[in-house]
């Protein structure tokens, strides 16, 4: 992740929630009191965020200590401390929610993309995400997806060129489409093709896409549509997967296949805050 836009919007999230003050913990506790806190893991899955738990402390108070247990990518089980994090009561408890929030967010993006990979179950096609994130949260979850083990889709419009329906019958052809973008834009990013016939796959390949999408077909349409797309043209299967019928796709012979479940339909995984108040450890790492 690009820490500088980890931290604007980390910046962003904290100021929407304490606002000018926590008239809670500022109220309750003195400046100097001190305390720690333990994230806890209370279901097994994939942990992401410890990112999101150095930098947000570290924007919070430069002198709270943080000593991280797991990885990024790394299973964690029920019970498991995840961190320990130490320093003024006030500030623990200011970033406490926000921090959560996102790395059980992330956990849980990258638990369900774990999820996705062990149940197709074939190191030849890939997992992928799609645009279906969460506003101001695509960076922190497609940043998950890697961490389960899946790959990233295209960042935004910006990145890669999609050529849906919509585009092509406001084009006229897929030939057409592809000839005009390829001409204006230069041979720097790629163009994908969305195709639904095997005219609109033959098309698509003589209009020499970068890949081409098999958008909602079932694995026996795809099992023939692919075979006439050659091996230097990429090839995505997307549209109406999802962890239930995954498995039926896994020889349908596609280089990729994405699931916007991976991150619209994640359930955050649980984890807690528990608190223990102590003086410093000499031990911890500072940030």
């Amino acid at each position: 992740m690009n820490r500088l836009k980890v931290r604007r919007l980390l910046e962003d999230f904290f100021i929407e929630d304490i606002g000018d003050q926590d008239v809670t913990s500022d109220f309750l506790f003195p400046e100097d009191a001190e305390g720690e806190l333990h994230f806890v893991s209370k279901q097994s899955g994939i942990f992401c965020g410890s990112e999101i738990i150095r930098e947000g402390y570290q924007l919070l108070d430069p002198s709270i200590m943080i000593e991280l247990y797991t990885q990024d990518g790394t299973e964690v089980g029920s019970g498991e401390c995840i961190a320990a994090i130490q320093g003024p009561i006030v500030n623990l408890l200011k970033g406490e929610r926000v921090i959560l929030n996102l790395i059980q967010r992330m956990s849980g993006i990258a638990t369900n993309t774990k999820r996705a990979v062990e149940t197709l179950n074939n190191q030849e096609t890939k997992i992928c995400d799609t645009r279906k994130t969460t506003p101001g949260l695509r960076m922190f979850e497609k940043y998950a997806v890697r961490m389960g083990g899946g790959v990233n889709h295209r960042y935004g419009l910006y990145d890669a060129v999609m050529l849906k329906d919509n585009h092509i019958a406001f084009a006229g052809s897929i030939l057409k489409a592809v000839e005009i973008v390829r001409a204006k834009l230069g041979h720097m990013v790629k163009i994908e093709v969305e195709t639904e016939t095997e005219a609109q796959v033959k098309e698509a390949v003589q209009a020499r896409a970068d890949c081409i999408m098999f958008d909602n077909r079932s694995p026996e349409e795809i099992s023939t549509l692919v075979k006439f797309v050659p091996s230097h043209i990429t090839t995505e299967a997307s549209g109406g997967i999802h962890l239930n019928n995954l498995a039926a796709y896994r020889e349908s012979g596609v280089d990729y296949i994405s699931l916007g479940a991976l991150t619209h339909s994640a359930t955050s995984l649980d984890i807690s805050a528990n608190v223990s108040i102590k003086q410093r450890r000499p031990n911890y790492e500072s940030i």
